[in-house]
């Protein structure tokens, strides 16, 4: 489960880590009130459950009451990554001088916490590994040992603090990491943490993911469908599990982890998945067909990855509600398909009659679909 900007800044507040002064409103005449209570320069910043707000135009700098207004006015019309606007945060200017990116993050290969934090923040995190990666700094933590102070200092020096700045970042830090194992996160990280002039270090943001396996633990937090886009809710109604996301590979397979794997590859080979969607097991050819008309609803998508390990799940089936939704929508794109398992022979023969490629490797399927020989 995502949080929205404005909760995971609160959850770190009341850790005690300071934040920038802040207020959530959702109308234009409340963002003008925010900012009469603030007097002082504010940045208008949308909330929504997407990263990448300031390049889709979703944050906005306001130096009076009329850019305020005129800002929250564009910003609760408007849609950032596919979601519609309904809140904004009115949140005080900083004066900064450094940016720097921190978080923590699963390695599901490691089966531990991963520390990640470069000292140059406020750009993507996958941008700055593809074309700086020596800028990253990587430190894994021993799930029964947890973080201690030496680790805090030693990330620090890397970055470039000492003594009062490095004694704020370590304390930051390790804040954040009792957060991360107390909420059970998957992701959690602030981009940027900025160094004020005056010396401080503040998180301008912040970003949570939960796993979504523990809420039981967190009845505090509640699935919300205003949090979802249209595409999201109507793959609901049917059953399925979609989640959309940033990139152009669309992404569908039997069983959340299957899927998950099939993302990571796609990123590994330098992809950007388009959506995670799961039909579940034992998915017949109806809801695999609606699946694939779902995911070829996202205009971005260009390319279509279909990863399926029948056990429970035919092949035949998954052939037919493949082949049965590319005769049915009125776009096309080229398909790679991994099909193996149980029923696998029907189901490649039913691929090969409409002219379809398969192969028994995920590897090779995400290779094909990215063009990565």
């Amino acid at each position: 489960m995502r949080l929205y900007e404005y909760e995971a800044a609160k959850i770190l507040q009341n850790e005690g880590v300071k934040i920038p002064e802040a207020i959530l409103v959702e109308t234009p005449s409340e963002a003008v009130q925010a900012y009469r209570r603030l007097k002082r320069p504010v940045v208008v910043k949308s909330q929504v459950l997407a990263s990448g707000r300031g390049k889709a135009g979703g944050i906005i700098k306001a130096e009076d009451e009329e850019q305020v207004k005129k800002a929250a006015s564009k910003l609760l019309n408007s849609k950032i990554r596919d979601l519609p606007v309904k809140k904004l945060l009115i949140q005080e200017r900083i004066q900064v001088a450094q940016e720097i990116y921190l978080g923590l993050i699963i390695d599901r290969s490691a089966r531990r916490t991963v520390i990640i934090a470069s000292s140059e923040g406020g750009v993507e995190i996958e941008k700055l590994a593809a074309e700086k990666p020596e800028k990253l700094i990587k430190l894994y933590i021993d799930p029964l040992a947890g973080l201690n102070q030496k680790q805090g200092e030693e990330i620090a020096s890397k970055i470039g603090f000492q003594g009062r700045e490095a004694e704020q970042f370590t304390n930051i830090l390790q804040k954040m990491y009792q957060i991360f194992i107390k909420m059970d996160c998957e992701l959690f990280e602030t981009n940027p943490l900025v160094l004020t002039k005056e010396g401080t270090l503040i998180p301008l943001d912040a970003r949570m993911i939960v796993d979504d396996n523990a809420l039981f633990r967190h009845p505090e937090l509640q699935k919300r469908i205003e949090d979802m886009t249209e595409l999201e809710i109507e793959a609901a109604r049917k059953g399925l599990s979609l989640i959309q996301l940033d990139g152009d590979i669309g992404v569908i397979g039997n069983g959340a982890g299957l899927v998950m794997a099939t993302l990571d590859m796609v990123a590994y080979f330098g992809g950007k998945p388009a959506n995670f969607c799961d039909v579940g097991g034992g998915a017949e050819a109806e809801r695999v067909a609606e699946a694939v008309k779902l995911v070829l609803k996202q205009p971005k998508v260009r390319v279509l990855v279909l990863n399926i390990l029948g056990g429970i799940t035919r092949g035949s089936d998954v052939a037919k509600g493949l082949v049965d939704a590319l005769n049915a929508v009125s776009r096309t794109v080229p398909v790679s398909v991994r099909l193996a398992g149980t029923g696998e022979e029907e189901g490649r023969a039913i691929l090969s009659r409409a002219g379809l490629k398969y192969t028994s490797s995920m590897e090779e399927a995400v290779r094909e679909a990215l063009g990565v020989s």
